[in-house]
């Protein structure tokens, strides 16, 4: 009788276990390109095992003070416009790969989003009226594709903390145009502040935590420096009650990559690959088990995948590296 309980507890710890992992989002951050896509860019992502893509349209704001978000302009790349976003789902859909419509804010020269900050209370109408056009605009697309998930926002930190009125009545708006599952991805460091998750479907967090000073973890190391965050995490999980999404997870594959994973300024440096198997490994055995989190989206994943990253490549993208073999291992796990 011992026995057969015995067995009992350990089959239901495995399927309860397989069916967490069975029905995670194993996503790829899907890069827009200047030109439409077909057959020969979607197989790669299936290869990968991957079952979601994040397509990413952008608007530009002129500084971190300007209030008015430019976007769906003919001088951007073809990708990052309605018509692109369009294009690429309906791919993604042939190929039975769900999507997350996530629009983004990309800050002339590159500056962090998060410090978007308006200086008068003109200004900060200006940019909700710009900021709510652009993103229910896009909210219009996401059910026009019957995209899975919409995503509301991109590390804009100080925007969300100065305005929550705002944003509380911009997910009534997006409510009220698309049905699909609603998140907001927040950086690592500003999830725990985030005034509106109680609103939203997800807890979207960019998670690119600081886990590691080594040149090279292990991934038994890596684990261990995921510990703190991970308490933090589960505790805003709790606090909320809903499942934690990683809106962006990634690794440069780069000497220290587990020491500011948000970097992507060194563009030179030494090659690591084996830093950034491990540290994909690390992540994945940490959270990917857990029933209260979705899944994640790695960063970054390329069209043209023949020509994409290498052995040579010290950035992000895992594709034509070894952590490419391992997150089509994992994701098909």
């Amino acid at each position: 009788m011992k026995i057969k309980q015995i067995f009992l507890v350990v089959f239901s710890i495995v399927v309860t276990s397989c069916n967490s992992q069975k029905d995670k989002i194993n996503g790829l951050s899907f890069v827009a390109s200047s030109e439409a896509i077909n057959e020969i860019h979607t197989t790669p992502v299936v290869k990968a095992s991957a079952n979601y893509v994040s397509l990413m349209p952008f608007g530009f704001i002129k500084d971190l003070s300007s209030p008015e978000v430019r976007y769906n302009s003919s001088r951007q790349w073809f990708g990052e416009t309605k018509q692109g976003v369009k294009q690429y789902a309906e791919e993604f859909k042939k190929q039975d790969i769900k999507i997350m419509i996530k629009p983004q804010i990309w800050v002339w020269r590159g500056e962090f989003t998060g410090y978007i900050e308006m200086k008068t209370e003109e200004e900060w109408k200006t940019l909700e009226n710009s900021y709510s056009t652009f993103i229910l605009e896009y909210a219009e697309i996401a059910a026009s594709v019957d995209a899975a998930v919409f995503c509301i926002g991109t590390e804009l930190e100080k925007f969300v903390m100065n305005r929550p009125k705002f944003w509380n009545s911009l997910i009534k708006k997006v409510r009220k145009i698309y049905s699909g599952k609603l998140t907001y991805a927040a950086n690592w460091d500003e999830f725990k502040r985030i005034p509106f998750w109680n609103s939203l479907d997800y807890i979207g967090v960019d998670a690119y935590f600081p886990v590691s000073e080594e040149k090279t973890p292990s991934v038994e190391a890596l684990e261990k420096g995921w510990e703190p965050h991970k308490i933090t995490i589960k505790e805003i999980q709790q606090k909320f009650n809903k499942p934690i999404l990683f809106t962006e997870f990634g690794y440069r594959s780069i000497n220290f990559t587990g020491k500011e994973p948000w970097s992507s300024h060194r563009v030179t440096g030494e090659v690591n690959l084996k830093a950034q198997e491990n540290a994909t490994q690390a992540i994945y055995n940490q959270f990917w088990g857990e029933d209260w989190f979705a899944g994640g989206f790695l960063w970054k994943w390329f069209h043209n995948h023949k020509n994409a990253g290498g052995t040579d490549n010290n950035r992000f993208t895992p594709q034509n590296k070894p952590a490419e073999k391992l997150i089509q291992k994992l994701y098909a796990q």
